[in-house]
């Protein structure tokens, strides 16, 4: 079961990953000055997970694979790890679809 763990960074800005199962981040959010905007972040990301016309398939400038996953208003509100390949970078989409919707929140902050 994946888990959306929510950190604050040394600038103090909140941010959110979501971890697949096994514990590896499958996709990544900005940063955010509040929790409260950081949950609401992850309430995005569990609401437009399921729908494939939300994620944007990218090439980095390094050629690596990735994705971004956008919300209604057209924002990214995260982005993926690097893959080597489109088959890893469309197995990390189906990873996100299938596991954020009921991922649990671990707030690391407190």
């Amino acid at each position: 079961m994946g888990k959306f763990v929510i950190t604050k960074q040394v600038n103090g800005e909140f941010r959110f990953s979501l971890k697949a199962g096994n514990g590896e981040t499958i996709l990544t959010s900005e940063g955010y000055t509040t929790k409260s905007n950081c949950q609401n972040g992850i309430d995005s990301v569990k609401r437009n997970a399921p729908d494939e016309n939300k994620y944007d398939r990218k090439i980095s400038s390094n050629g690596k694979f990735y994705f971004t996953l956008e919300a209604a208003n057209g924002q990214t509100i995260g982005v993926s790890e690097l893959y080597e390949n489109e088959t890893g970078r469309n197995n990390g989409i189906t990873s996100v679809k299938t596991q954020a919707p009921d991922a649990v929140i671990q707030d690391a902050t407190i």
